[in-house]
């Protein structure tokens, strides 16, 4: 099983938007509004790495709004 948490920068004003369509993605457990340099985190748990990348590129990245991600990756124990 792995593990992300993936930082997305968010157009201006699209913020909630975004929110609302990355939560109902199956492989996010967890989605939190941030302040500062970025504007949502979501915690992400897949089978794989290849997995994690489909889910920021295709489902994530995809997204009208969607300016910018960094993904942080683990294993969960």
């Amino acid at each position: 099983m792995a593990l992300g948490f993936v930082l997305i920068k968010v157009s201006p004003r699209k913020e909630r938007e975004v929110y609302e369509k990355i939560a109902q993605i199956e492989e996010v457990e967890e989605l939190y509004p941030l302040f500062g340099e970025y504007d949502l985190i979501a915690k992400i748990v897949v089978r794989d790495f290849e997995h994690l990348s489909d889910v920021v590129v295709k489902k994530i990245r995809s997204i009208d709004g969607v300016l910018e991600t960094k993904t942080l990756t683990g294993a969960k124990f």
